[in-house]
Formats: structure tokens, C-alpha cells, sequence
């Protein structure tokens, strides 16, 4: 069943969703209703807004044994990227917003983050481990070409010799090509460009403001032209709609020069699940019953699996198949070597006005 529209005074241009429910904490709901008077005259483009956030601290910590990153740092809420199936989405119930339109279009950005994370890092107490940048969302949105709060950030980990791990699909990453190549060459920053698709026309349906895949290929060419150690991400896989190019994803990604590669099966928590089949049901209706039925038997029957261990694999024979066929590709393009940890051992405190400077 679709969900009900946004407010159809709204004209939505290249958003994922085309509905706004309300979050999962919220106790009302509220449906536009069509009252039958012509309301094309007040008809207005959607538009992104952005808000301010000055949070007393930027490092959050985790203990999932699903990731390898035990802290990680979000320089924005929200992501203008539109991604029908992200993970994330739910997260803005939290703000008192939808996981529909509102977090594609109300964003909220931390420009205290450079600062904030600068005095944690100087801590006493405060033990260095890989930082991850870009596990909720995406630190190079459309918003950050004109914020430049990650370049802030990467300028801080720098300065500290500190290691970063960061995940995007965000084209401006390119434009800090001169940081992270000063970082890489310390061993101390590696990079994962989610790829979801090669076909265009489906990408800019699922993805309406992320780069297209031919730009996220260029991206991991150029970073691994300055020497960043760069990984494919082939995530989401999504069952009967993109698994099919797993193999042709990988195959562009060891050409563009992509050193190692992940996968991760699609995620459907709390909100997600009905945004991503009203996506479905809209865009790819003859496939919608197929996809839903295909992720059902990877997820012992349900949307979405929350525990840990297979919550990014599934399980089951579909998703074993999935499993041994990346394998399988990995190592016939030789991305199944590890990669070697980043170093810690150069993390030190950059000089203060005022400090004793070294002779030697």
C-alpha cells in the first residue's frame, strides 16, 4: 500500500521520497487532503533549509561488532542526497522530523565540529583509534562545497596525525585531494565510495541528488591517483533491482583503481521500509512484488533484520549466493587483500602558541 502524498501545494523536484510521515515518536499524524478547490496557483518548489546545530561535543562512540570503528564524528544531519533506502533516514525522528522529505530537505550542519573535535582530541584521558567520518551521513553533500566543515575536520586530523576512515558518494571530496594525499602518505586515511548502481537512469531515481555512477568512478580514480587507498562499496545491494550487477559494479571499481571492496545487503529499519516500497511501488511497479518478496527470504521473512552478525549480510541461501559470488569476484579482481591498518602511532598534539619547541 503507497503511502499518502506530500502536501500537493508542493512541487518536489529530484527528492527520493515523495511523502513526509510522520517520525516514530511523534504522537499525531497529519494527511493532506485534496478539498477539491484548485490550489495550482499556490503550488511552490520543495527547498532544501538549512539549520545551525552547536552540540557540546562531536565524537560518538559505538560498540557494534558489525563495524570496524569504535568512535566517529557527523559534521550534518540529514542528507540532500535523497537516497530512498537509506539507513539513516529514521534518525531524524529523533529531531521531531520525518524520514521522508524532511531529511532530505531539512538539514541541520555542525560548523563547531573542527573546534569540538580539536579539544577532544587534546584531551588527557583521550586514546587514539581510526576515526570514521560518514556512517550516518554523507560528509560531502551537495551543502558542504559551500561549508567546508570536512575540510575543517581533515585539517584537525592532520594537525594531530590522527587516522580517519571516511565513506562517501560526494563529489566535492575531489576537492580535498591535497589533504587527504598529505594524510595518505602518513598512512593515515582510506577511503570507501559507495557505488549502488552502474545505470544511470535508475541511480538518479534512487539517488536524485548524489553523483552519477560514472562520476563516483572518476572519483575513486582521482583519489587513487593522489594515493589514497580507496575501496568499492557495493551498498546497498538491493535483491532482484541491483544485485544482478554486483559482479560489473566491482569490475568498474578495480578499474578505476579501487585497491579493495565491501558489500552490504539493503537495510530496511523502522521508517525506511514503507518509504522505499511506496518508491517501488512508483518507480519500478512490476518489479516492486519480486523485490519485497526476494529481501523477505534474506531477512528470515521480515523487512529488515536489526541483530548483529547478519544485519549486513542477510541470511539464507539468496543471501549466501551474494556472499560466495563477491567473494568470488573479489578475488578474480584481486580485491580481497587486506589492507594494512592505519598508523597510530604518529598521533601527537600539534604545538601551541607558546610551547617549547623541539631542536631535534
Amino acid at each position: 500500500m503507497s503511502l499518502p502524498s506530500a502536501n500537493p501545494a508542493l512541487r518536489l523536484k529530484a527528492r527520493g521520497s515523495a511523502a513526509n510521515p510522520v517520525g516514530r515518536f511523534e504522537p499525531y499524524s497529519r494527511t493532506p487532503v485534496d478539498d477539491g478547490w484548485d490550489m495550482a496557483e499556490d503550488e511552490h518548489l520543495l527547498r532544501t533549509k538549512l539549520a545551525i546545530e552547536r552540540p557540546r561535543s562531536i565524537i560518538t562512540r559505538n560498540t557494534s561488532p558489525d563495524v570496524p570503528f569504535d568512535r566517529s564524528v557527523n559534521p550534518y544531519r540529514g542528507c540532500e542526497h535523497g537516497c530512498i533506502y537509506c539507513f539513516a533516514r529514521p534518525s531524524h525522528g529523533y529531531l521531531g522530523l520525518s524520514a521522508g522529505l524532511d531529511f532530505e530537505t531539512r538539514l541541520t550542519a555542525k560548523p563547531d565540529a573542527p573546534a569540538l573535535l580539536a579539544r577532544e582530541l587534546s584531551r588527557k584521558g583521550y586514546r587514539v583509534a581510526p576515526l570514521a567520518i560518514g556512517t550516518n551521513t554523507d560528509p560531502y553533500q551537495p551543502v558542504e562545497a559551500r561549508l567546508g566543515i570536512m575540510r575543517a575536520l581533515l585539517g584537525v586530523l592532520s594537525d594531530f596525525n590522527h587516522p580517519v576512515a571516511i565513506v562517501t558518494r560526494g563529489a566535492t571530496i575531489t576537492r580535498d585531494l591535497d589533504i587527504l594525499a598529505s594524510l595518505a602518505a602518513r598512512n593515515l586515511v582510506r577511503v570507501g565510495v559507495s557505488v549502488t548502481t552502474l545505470d544511470a537512469k535508475l541511480a538518479r531515481l534512487m539517488e536524485p541528488r548524489a553523483p552519477t555512477p560514472a562520476r563516483r568512478l572518476a572519483m575513486i580514480r582521482d583519489l587513487a591517483g593522489a594515493g589514497v587507498p580507496t575501496r568499492i562499496m557495493a551498498a546497498p545491494m538491493i535483491p532482484a533491482l541491483t544485485d544482478h550487477e554486483l559482479d560489473a559494479i566491482l569490475a568498474a571499481g578495480q578499474a578505476a583503481g579501487a585497491t579493495s571492496a565491501s558489500m552490504i545487503l539493503l537495510r530496511l529499519p523502522h521508517e525506511v521500509a514503507p518509504l522505499f516500497y511506496d518508491w517501488l511501488d512508483r518507480h519500478q511497479p512490476g518489479r516492486a512484488a519480486h523485490v519485497r518478496a526476494r529481501l523477505h527470504d534474506m531477512r528470515g521473512g521480515r523487512d529488515n533484520d536489526p541483530r548483529f552478525k547478519t544485519r549486513m549480510t542477510g541470511e539464507g541461501p539468496m543471501a549466501q549466493l551474494l556472499a560466495q559470488r563477491f567473494r568470488l569476484a573479489c578475488r578474480r579482481l584481486g580485491l580481497n587483500q587486506a589492507l594494512p591498518p592505519l598508523d597510530c602511532s604518529r598521533f601527537a598534539l600539534p604545538p601551541r602558541p607558546g610551547d617549547q619547541l623541539n631542536l631535534f
